[in-house]
């Protein structure tokens, strides 16, 4: 990703002052793309950290004792591997659901209660939309990149505090995939 880009997925400064802490308890889901990536750039950066992954009904970074990602830095508020993060991380406050009986990706906005970077979304057009086609290509590849099961399990997280926003067609390997 671009560091254009990257800039249209986070701002620092909202985030680093928000009190709704989003590296916390999010468990971020990881293809097997994504972990190598991650663990390349680890190594890159000389940064060691023994098993930073957790594999359940799908694969995340793993957490520290009070369900902080092990990538998020306490002391400075950023995040170790921000350069090659998840896509959900550069989503945002964006995020999705698969409708199969539409064949619809439909995606939501998280409410400013949960996510600050929402209100600065709302007052600036111009970044929502770019933020939202950022979101969205992250989304829809790690949808197309992940297996039946992670994504099977991944549907079935509530998240009651979002507003739908749009919805795209699923692609057609995806929805394959889904019924198979």
């Amino acid at each position: 990703m671009s560091d254009k880009n990257m800039r249209k997925t986070c701002n620092f400064e909202v985030c680093r002052t928000c009190k709704n802490i989003c590296c916390q308890d999010a468990k971020p889901p990881l293809t097997q793309k994504r972990q190598k990536i991650i663990k390349d750039y680890l190594k890159k950066q000389k940064l060691h950290i023994e098993n930073p992954f957790l594999h359940e009904s799908y694969s995340f970074s793993d957490v520290d004792k009070l369900g902080f990602c092990l990538f998020y830095n306490k002391k400075t508020g950023k995040c170790l591997v921000h350069d090659v993060k998840p896509e959900t991380c550069r989503a945002g406050p964006v995020t999705f659901d698969v409708n199969c009986q539409t064949g619809k990706v439909e995606w939501y906005l998280k409410t400013p209660q949960i996510c600050a970077l929402v209100e600065s979304l709302r007052e600036n057009r111009v970044l929502f939309r770019a933020h939202f086609e950022v979101a969205r290509r992250e989304l829809l590849q790690l949808i197309c990149e992940l297996d039946v099961k992670a994504l099977q399990a991944l549907l079935k997280i509530e998240e009651p505090q979002t507003v739908k926003i749009g919805e795209d067609d699923l692609p057609k390997e995806v929805m394959e995939k889904l019924l198979a």
